[in-house]
Order: structure tokens, then C-alpha cells, then sequence
């Protein structure tokens, strides 16, 4: 135990989508020495968090409690206590509804140093994606947020019905849904209008969003008919009429569809965050994972004898990464490579090398034969000598029209793809209850790998009716071969072609 206590950030989450996070709530977690996050509190914003951290849930939902909140309350305190920086991830904004004022006057009562980082609240950005502004001049000028369900072991109700319901003011009920019936019931009992509209957002600010509309008198049979059930909003309010004007999120062109996407996680954010910004709702589900080669004395023996080579040819960020990060690892840098010559496969790969300074020579688009031979024809490669750094598998058609061309090739293993089948039960879960609407690959392994975490199942008839998308015809020939019939493929064979031939895709069944 130390003698200094450390601080406790009570930091608002944001109603879900993690680009609503602010600047200051981004800088605390990144420098927090643990994360204790909510339900609400997206999953998306721990990647800000070090390595090292310790990540803690304490979710509650719908009467389900990993912990109580007395408990959370201790943990708080103890973990200050042990002089750690601790970042509290709270849905929305801390101070409303979210029990932060009873957590800083804890903290209080402990000694232990606090700061409150504001979020944004659901209350205003669930209706906001919905197409719902709180105020309208034509409308109303003011706004009540009012609690779904008030804290059990009140003596006596502070729910003003009366007022509420006289009030021409936009009514916004958090935590309400299972309460729908009773609110409905009171406020019109009180004097509201039958005819008042109403909205619930469901998952507000997200690709799973969720919105329906109707009246005080219609829209309990409307949320039971549309199974609507929490987290959601309940708007109340003539501004719910705007809706059929205003909205946009859910206008988004991929909005709501769930994607699966199996490439490595840590190679997944840029595919992920297109199709996100396009309204998916993408499902991460590596089925492979990137580890460093076994044994990697054959590619330090290379880089040490990088002056007997004359090019360099990589094949993928991966490579372009596990190269660089030996080459440092052994003391060198860029300057050991100023005599070679550089051929990247792919866009993406002549990016990632250009991040280290360096400007490929040439560019095969693909691994195919003729895009390959293509891209050498104007050089002379008899008797050069090319070190090759890949996957310790990898397909055999480079090297081999290199050597074709007089060159002689070394190859070596650089890192290893292996199987990850970590979310197997998930995505076979996911496809049984059919929650799937498209599977990406984007490359050979991910499908073989994803078939293989399929083995024990009828693939057949778990894929049925779900979108297989592949990046280009190498990996759209394994999945042939393996049973699969790709209904889309990229071109060009790149992540913005895979994103561009989903939209066209789906622009063409949807209309």
C-alpha cells in the first residue's frame, strides 16, 4: 500500500458511439492505470487504454449486476488507494442519471481525489441521430430529462406528473422502457393529449440503432410489436414530429446491416471504421491472428547480410512491419537499406513502407502471375539477387516467376498466421440465430480459418442467406474451393474496393 492516493476520473462515456468521446476523456484513459466501464460505456473506447492496464467491467443492466454499486463505490476507493489513476467510463454524461454524484461523494468521504470529465448524454444525441431536436422555436423552448425509474427506497415519489403533463415542454424519460406503460398511463391521466407524440430510440448514436414512433396512445402496442427493449430513450413531444423531416443517421447507406469482419484485429480498425461511418454494425471475428516467427534467426542472418541483396520485395503490412521492427530490434536502421531497390504488393503495402521514408520502385496490384511479371518487365532481374520476408505460408507464385526472370530469391519467414478461434461459439451463435447479414475476407487464411472454426457444422445451411464478400480472386478461389460462392468481390483488391463493392452491393438489392 502506498502512502500517496492516487485519482479517480469520472468520465462520461458518451451515449455509445466512441466518436462522441471528448479530448480530455480520451487523455485520462490513455493515462489511466485502471479502467472500470459500464454497460453503456463503449467496448470500442478501451483500445485508448495502455497494454498494461487493468480493465474491469461492472456493467448493470436490467436488474443483471456484475457489481453492486456499493461495491463499485469500494473499488474506486481501494484501487485510489493504492495509488493508481483510475478511469471510470459511465454511459453518457456522469452527473445525469448516471450515479456519479453518489460515486464523488464516496470518493469524498475517503479522501480520495476526483475530477469529473463530462460526456454527452443520450438524452440529446439518441434523439439527435434519430432526426429529433430537443427544442425547435416552432415547437418548444425548453427540455425536462426525467428518470425512467426513480431510486426503489424513496419514501415518497418526486415524479410531478401534473406538471409534466401540462407542460408543452420535450419530455425525455431515461431507463423507461419496462416503465412505458406506467408513464403513458400517468401522463395522460394528468391531462396530456392522447394524439402527443412519441419516439423510443433504442442503442441511440450506433449502428444498431432503433427508432420508433406513435402517440401516447399508440406506441406501447407499437414498442411490443417492434420487441423493442432496453437501453433505450423515450421522447414525448411534438418534436418527434420532425423526425420524418430531419432524420439521417438511419439514412446511412450500410445502416443496420451486420458484418462480420475475420481479418486479424489488429489489422481490422481501418475496415471496420469504413463500413462504421457507413452505418454497419461490424461484428470483429478474427480467425486469424499474427504472431511473431518462431524462429527468426533466418531473418536476422538476412538483415545482416542486406548488402548481398540487390531488392526487396514485401507482400503485406505485415511484412512491411515484422521487417522493420527486426531491423530495429538489431540496432540498424533505414540507412542499412539505401542500396536496395523495393517492390510492394499492393497499395496498402507501398503506404505502410512509406511510412518508414521509403518509396517502393515498382508495384504488382496482385499476386497473380501477370500482374507480378507486369510489374518487372521494364527491369532487368537476371542474377539479382531479392530477399523475399513473408508468412511462413504463403503462396508460391512470386518466387517463382522472379527465378523465371533470372533472379535469384531467398525466402523467409517474417511472421506466422495462425488460426484464432477465440469467438467461435460467438459467430457460430450469431449465424444460428441468424444475426448476420455479410462476412468479409480479405484474404486466403481468413477463409480457411473461418471454415475451419465451421467444421463441426452444417456451413451450408448456416451461411445461407448471408452476404459472403471477398477482396479479390485469390481469396475468392479458396473460397470456391471450400465451398463457398462469394456474392461480391473487390476491384480493386484493396479494403476501399471491398467497402465501395459492399455499398454497390447492397444499393443494387435494396433498390
Amino acid at each position: 500500500m502506498t502512502d500517496k492516493t492516487g485519482t479517480v476520473y469520472l468520465i462520461g462515456a458518451g451515449p455509445g458511439d466512441p466518436g462522441l468521446l471528448t479530448i480530455r476523456a480520451k487523455e485520462c484513459i490513455e493515462s489511466a492505470d485502471v479502467v472500470v466501464y459500464d454497460y453503456l460505456a463503449s467496448p470500442f473506447l478501451l483500445k485508448y487504454a495502455r497494454q498494461e492496464a487493468e480493465i474491469i467491467y461492472v456493467g448493470k443492466k436490467g436488474g443483471d449486476h456484475t457489481l453492486t454499486q456499493d461495491k463499485i463505490n469500494l473499488l474506486l476507493v481501494d484501487k485510489a488507494k493504492q495509488g493508481l489513476s483510475v478511469a471510470r467510463l459511465k454511459g453518457g454524461d456522469p452527473f445525469v442519471f448516471g450515479r456519479g454524484g453518489e460515486e464523488a461523494q464516496l470518493l469524498l468521504e475517503h479522501g480520495v481525489q476526483y475530477e469529473v470529465i463530462p460526456g454527452v448524454t443520450s438524452a440529446i444525441a439518441a434523439p439527435a441521430y434519430a432526426g429529433i431536436p430537443v427544442t425547435h422555436r416552432d415547437h418548444t423552448s425548453f427540455v425536462s430529462f426525467i428518470t425512467g425509474h426513480e431510486n426503489p427506497n424513496k419514501q415518497d415519489s418526486s415524479m410531478q406528473w401534473d406538471v409534466f403533463a401540462k407542460s408543452n415542454a420535450t419530455l425525455v424519460f431515461l431507463m423507461g422502457v419496462k416503465n412505458l406503460r406506467n408513464i403513458v398511463k400517468n401522463l395522460v391521466a394528468n391531462g396530456k393529449p392522447a394524439d402527443t407524440p412519441v419516439a423510443l430510440v433504442r442503442w441511440g448514436t450506433t449502428s444498431r440503432q432503433q427508432t420508433v414512433t406513435g402517440t401516447l396512445e399508440t406506441i406501447v402496442e407499437v414498442v411490443n410489436k417492434a420487441g423493442l427493449k432496453s437501453p433505450a430513450i423515450i421522447v414525448v413531444g411534438h418534436v418527434v414530429s420532425l423526425r420524418k423531416e430531419l432524420a439521417w443517421f438511419d439514412k446511412k447507406p450500410l445502416f443496420g446491416k451486420r458484418i462480420v469482419i475475420t481479418r486479424a484485429r489488429a489489422q481490422a480498425s481501418g475496415l471496420v471504421s469504413q463500413l462504421t461511418k457507413l452505418g454497419a454494425h461490424c461484428l470483429e471475428i478474427p480467425t486469424i491472428k499474427i504472431i511473431p516467427a518462431e524462429d527468426t534467426a533466418p531473418l536476422k542472418k538476412a538483415i545482416d547480410n542486406l548488402n548481398h541483396y540487390d531488392w526487396l520485395v514485401l507482400t503485406s503490412v505485415n511484412g512491411v512491419k515484422s521487417f522493420f521492427d527486426t531491423l530495429f530490434d538489431m540496432g540498424k536502421d533505414v540507412r542499412a537499406l539505401g542500396h536496395l531497390k523495393f517492390a510492394c504488393i499492393g497499395p496498402v503495402t507501398k503506404e505502410r513502407l512509406a511510412d518508414y521514408g521509403i518509396i517502393s520502385d515498382i508495384l504488382p496490384e496482385t499476386y497473380r502471375a501477370e500482374s507480378v511479371v507486369d510489374a518487372f518487365s521494364h527491369m532487368d532481374m537476371q542474377g539479382k539477387k531479392v530477399l523475399l520476408p513473408r508468412a511462413k505460408v504463403a503462396r508460391t507464385i512470386l518466387p517463382e516467376e522472379l527465378i523465371k526472370m533470372g533472379a535469384s530469391v531467398d525466402e523467409v519467414t517474417a511472421y506466422e498466421t495462425i488460426l484464432c478461434d477465440d469467438d467461435k461459439e460467438t459467430l457460430i451463435s450469431l449465424l444460428t440465430d441468424q444475426e448476420i447479414d455479410a462476412v468479409t475476407f480479405t484474404s486466403s487464411s481468413t477463409v480457411s480459418n473461418f471454415m475451419s472454426l465451421l467444421e463441426s457444422q452444417d456451413a451450408a445451411k448456416l451461411l445461407k442467406g448471408v452476404t459472403i464478400a471477398s477482396i479479390g480472386p485469390i481469396t475468392s478461389d479458396t473460397a470456391r474451393a471450400l465451398g463457398i460462392e462469394p456474392d461480391l468481390e473487390a476491384n480493386p483488391y484493396t479494403i476501399p474496393g471491398l467497402v465501395d463493392e459492399l455499398l454497390s452491393y447492397y444499393s443494387d438489392n435494396n433498390s
